[in-house]
């Protein structure tokens, strides 16, 4: 292995995860993949915690998030209501640590005093935990409404159970807010117009995007990386990884995307 072939290299702050809903209507649909995007306390890349939304679909896209917000249940996933109770069932536990729950109510509460609009916040219950039992690494799900550009929530991906959604009028505008951090690792366009969804598509600065269906790394033989300020490397899985930690040819130029060029696979 070459020390000094570039490495792989992790995601920046910058929203990497996106979910676009333009000429849309299959919200049951929508709703099982958004509730399945919380496992894990939305610390994958299958998770999308921004939500760029047609004006005129707010109000159905808010009638089908609400509900399923309020049905996720967190705590303890072995606790159970009597020593010989079965476990709750849980949507998910803890995040990774306290100090990213922390963090995370530091951007929230910038945003609201900037004028973010709070839509729900999940309070913990408590016999979903042991008695006396640390909860400072849980947190609930929470989403927000018109958050102001100058805050971290605008810009920086959350990585964990916080949603922020973003209203538009145009194509246009739907455009520029999915493109908002230059670079995407994932991203997803909900669509009843396959016509129109390719068309966005084809548009934005993301590495992945679904029509239709959650985006995500792939199996291991699928290309992983990002374009733009999402991903900084190598493109890793399948023969990029063997090309990224192995001595090649002189003057290879590696598939990935640095600081002087970006070599995109032919199909990705």
């Amino acid at each position: 292995m070459d020390d000094h072939l570039p490495r792989p290299s992790p995601t920046t702050g910058l929203p990497c995860r996106l979910c676009s809903i333009w000429h849309f209507s299959d919200w049951k649909l929508l709703a099982k993949q958004l509730k399945k995007g919380f496992e894990y306390g939305k610390q994958r890349c299958t998770a999308y915690p921004r939500f760029v939304v047609e004006r005129g679909l707010v109000p159905h896209f808010l009638e089908m998030n609400l509900p399923v917000l309020a049905s996720l249940k967190v705590g303890h996933p072995l606790v159970g209501e009597k020593p010989d109770a079965a476990p709750p069932s849980v949507d998910f536990g803890p995040l990774i640590n306290s100090q990213k729950v922390e963090e995370l109510h530091a951007m929230m509460s910038e945003a609201e005093s900037k004028g973010a609009i709070p839509l729900y916040k999940c309070r913990l219950e408590p016999d979903m935990f042991l008695p006396g039992q640390d909860v400072s690494a849980y947190m609930g799900p929470c989403s927000f409404l018109h958050v102001p550009r100058n805050c971290r929530l605008y810009h920086n991906e959350p990585f964990g159970p916080v949603d922020s959604i973003v209203v538009v009028d145009t194509e246009e505008e739907f455009v520029t807010e999915m493109n908002v951090s230059n670079g995407a690792l994932m991203a997803s366009i909900a669509c009843d117009e396959p016509e129109t969804a390719r068309r966005i598509a084809s548009e934005l600065r993301a590495f992945k995007v679904g029509i239709n269906a959650v985006r995500s790394r792939g199996d291991r033989e699928e290309t992983f990386g990002g374009i733009g300020q999402s991903w900084q490397g190598c493109f890793v899985g399948g023969t990029y990884l063997v090309q990224a930690v192995t001595q090649g040819a002189p003057g290879e130029r590696l598939f990935g995307n640095f600081p002087d060029y970006t070599l995109l696979p032919e199909k990705r």
